[in-house]
């Protein structure tokens, strides 16, 4: 009863009236379900590109996250490293760490060297009480790379893509059972890109590989993350709403840009400032019992695209779609 609110005030001497009332009451909130809203920081500073917002102090990142009305953050380049300083920095702006991205190698790595890799953020993702850890294959990406198209990224043959899954079951089974769940990502100019990538990782590793969708590297690569989600529902367990510029993506796809110059022309956007329709895809993950993060993410240039601006933007599109669907948000 606590977790829900008080019920309705009933009659305690009729001990069965009591019970009923009260799990009906239960039940009923339960089916209302909910979501949190949290942002990465890509928005301020670039890691990959210490040019863009590379001066923008973390401070007034996450003071501008909070300003925007976001309750959670993802982990970027600048943030602390160790709990005991990170922990009291988001609590001084009422924020959550919601997750955080993790570069892979295990194409070139074993499996236990990359767990020995992944020691420090896993005991900081832990600390903070991370959902799960943004988990991607980075091996030979040409995702930085601005004289790479994105027509040659790195493909893996039938070997390599047995052995990487199996690699990639095995490190899933491992952060599941230290509590924190491996959310793969799928993204442009790496091995993993596009929906078919993406499902047949995920019917190749076994369920400890879970999901992180993203809308904007899904549709980049020609994919659809509703017909995804709805494959592999059980998989999703976090969410990035990044939104695309349609004739920014047209250009990008007809010209074989790299990865880096479509984002520095504008190919990515918040949600409510691009052309994707995020309704389908909001109704289906309600329908489906998600209670997890929705991350607003794109990759701009500060100079450009003002991040609180956009962050507002962002979040005051998602806020209204939830409200329209009855969709709950947690602050």
């Amino acid at each position: 009863i606590q977790d829900f609110g008080p019920p309705p005030t009933i009659p305690k001497d009729n001990i069965f009236v009591f019970i009923v009332f009260t799990v009906s009451y239960i039940i009923t909130k339960r089916n209302i379900m909910s979501v949190k809203l949290g942002i990465a920081p890509i928005a301020w500073s670039n890691d990959d590109m210490p040019e863009l917002g590379g001066d923008t102090p973390l401070e007034q990142c996450l003071s501008e996250a909070n300003e925007a009305g976001f309750s959670g953050i993802e982990s970027g380049g600048k943030f602390p490293k160790k709990s005991e300083e990170l922990i009291p920095l988001l609590e001084k702006y009422n924020l959550k760490l919601c997750s955080g991205w993790y570069g892979a190698n295990l194409r070139k790595n074993s499996v236990k060297e990359e767990i020995n890799a992944i020691q420090e953020q896993l005991k900081l993702f832990q600390d903070c009480k991370a959902p799960c850890i943004v988990f991607a294959e980075v091996s030979d990406s040409i995702a930085g790379d601005p004289s790479r198209p994105l027509s040659t990224r790195p493909q893996m043959d039938g070997e390599e893509w047995n052995s990487f899954c199996k690699k990639i079951s095995e490190i899933g089974k491992y952060l599941e059972d230290q509590g924190m769940p491996l959310a793969y990502h799928h993204h442009m100019g790496t091995v993993i890109e596009s929906q078919k990538d993406t499902e047949r990782l995920l019917e190749s590793t076994k369920d400890q590989v879970k999901l992180i969708l993203d809308t904007g590297h899904m549709l980049f690569a020609g994919g659809n993350s509703v017909d995804v989600a709805k494959n592999f529902k059980e998989r999703v367990v976090h969410v990035h709403c990044k939104d695309m510029r349609k004739d920014i993506l047209d250009k990008s796809l007809k010209e074989d840009l790299s990865f880096r110059q479509a984002f520095l022309e504008g190919a990515f956007t918040v949600p409510g400032d691009g052309f994707i329709n995020y309704e389908p895809l909001l109704k289906f993950l309600k329908e489906n019992h998600y209670n997890g993060w929705l991350v607003v993410e794109a990759e701009q240039d500060p100079a450009k695209a003002n991040p609180l601006e956009y962050a507002k933007i962002g979040h005051n599109y998602l806020s209204k779609l939830c409200k329209k669907i009855d969709l709950e948000i947690i602050l």
